[in-house]
């Protein structure tokens, strides 16, 4: 690793500049990761860039975030060809007369499936967009609905995959003793204020009490314009809006099961849900147990065979590869950024304004640039707690309020950040684009995080 200065600055700034010009993040990180290689060694940009690339790509983690992301895929699909999805979508029309209605359920079904910000992202997206269409929602504001409720939620509640990963982090790094991460993660819970702000920001802009703004408030207006509804005429046999609106979800189904039933959709997600508190919330092999039993459940109902199952599960998981492409180059991108040193020059840029009472503030700022610079939440936990810790127990403050601010940070950064993977598979599961989702967001966040500054500031 090369010795921290400015110039690791550099990449992260070409990776934002050319993501909103260029709006293509793969090849924004992919550039960026060439400039910090470069300022690490001109020579060697080829021959680093593959031990790079080849060291991301055996990682125990994004192994499993293929597998994850890829069948996440394949049972949407799933979802979407049996009709339980349709089935669903009728349902939830009875209850939801307006675009508020359509949000705020948004809102709920993201507060309900807490367990992993993966599976928050992907299933609400996916079952609430032909709902929120049909309110002339527009997928940015449903995407940003979704990703609020994704990362934030998690990171507030001890049973998720946040809380675990963290708690055994806490317990290796000497904050908490065996057995007791989770007890310190809970004590941290008050103080994770990003978290907290951003869940009350979102429903507010749900219930109306903040209006949208900046790019948002484009998006929706473009919304209204070219989501127009099909023509009732087609539908000649239909008496009443209500029964024209449930015409109108099957239409977006495209080759769905007509005769979908409710039951087949609500029984695999509950399944999910269910299998990866079981597994002591690890979602792979939740997902794998749903599988197990969800693709007999179907072959009994006949509902397609096991052939067209394989095939529409092979789709299902093709359309998460884009997604899964950020993601990597996103890792990519952020091993080039630990190798130039930019977690270590910033951090050692503020060290000397962490005082007891600027630390959590400062801690929170440095970690949220940081996440966003990277896209890399966990990453930046993992090895900021070995810097930060230390010092926050040399000027005696608040342990549990910096663990909250270091938390607060990596929830901003995965909510925020145009390339992590909770924002990447936020606009995949709303079917936005990414970049478009990423931009509409961002005041949100930034108002989010402004707050929770003012939060640590004065709790300290």
């Amino acid at each position: 690793m090369l010795e921290p200065s400015a110039l690791s600055l550099l990449p992260p700034a070409v990776v934002v500049v050319l993501a909103v010009v260029l709006r293509r993040p793969i090849l924004s990180l992919l550039i960026g990761a060439l400039v910090g290689l470069v300022i690490a060694d001109p020579a060697q940009v080829l021959a680093n860039f593959a031990s790079t690339s080849l060291k991301v790509m055996t990682d125990e983690t994004i192994g499993w975030l293929i597998l994850v992301c890829g069948g996440f895929g394949a049972l949407i699909a799933l979802l979407v060809r049996t009709g339980g999805a349709s089935a669903f979508g009728k349902l939830a029309l009875k209850y939801t007369k307006g675009k508020r209605s359509s949000l705020f359920m948004t809102f709920c079904l993201g507060v309900v499936i807490f367990i992993d910000d993966y599976l928050n992202a992907l299933t609400v997206g996916e079952t609430m967009k032909r709902i929120t269409d049909k309110f002339k929602v527009s997928r940015e504001m449903l995407a940003y609905v979704v990703d609020s409720t994704a990362a934030p939620i998690c990171v507030l509640v001890p049973l998720s995959t946040w809380a675990v990963f963290f708690g055994g982090l806490l317990v290796d790094n000497g904050i908490a003793v065996e057995g007791k991460g989770i007890a310190v993660y809970i004590q941290a819970i008050p103080y994770m204020f990003y978290a907290w702000f951003a869940v009350l920001v979102v429903l507010l802009v749900v219930l109306g009490v903040i209006p949208a703004i900046g790019p948002m408030k484009k998006a929706e207006k473009m919304a209204k314009i070219e989501q127009a509804s099909v023509d009732p005429a087609q539908f000649s046999d239909i008496q009443t809006a209500d029964e024209y609106a449930v015409k109108a979800v099957e239409e977006n189904f495209e080759d769905a099961d007509p005769k979908g039933k409710l039951h087949n959709f609500l029984l695999p997600i509950i399944l999910l849900v269910a299998f990866t508190v079981y597994f002591e919330i690890d979602v792979y092999k939740g997902l794998l147990a749903s599988m197990a039993v969800t693709l007999p459940f179907y072959a009994l109902q006949k509902l397609m065979s096991f052939s067209e199952m394989i095939e529409r599960m092979l789709d299902g998981f093709k359309s998460m590869i884009p997604a899964i492409g950020t993601v990597i180059a996103a890792f990519i991108f952020k091993d080039v950024c630990d190798l130039i040193g930019l977690p270590q020059f910033v951090i050692g840029s503020l060290s000397p304004y962490m005082t007891a009472q600027y630390l959590p503030a400062v801690v929170f700022i440095a970690m949220a640039v940081l996440a966003f610079a990277t896209g890399s939440s966990w990453g930046i936990f993992a090895v900021s707690i070995p810097i930060v810790m230390p010092l926050a127990t040399a000027v005696d403050a608040n342990i549990p309020l910096v663990i909250g601010a270091l938390l607060s940070a990596s929830s901003f950064g995965s909510q925020a950040c145009f390339y992590s993977d909770s924002t990447v598979l936020a606009a995949q599961g709303s079917g936005c684009n990414l970049m478009s989702h990423a931009v509409t967001q961002l005041p949100y966040t930034l108002i989010a995080a402004s707050m929770a500054v003012i939060g640590f500031i004065v709790m300290a």
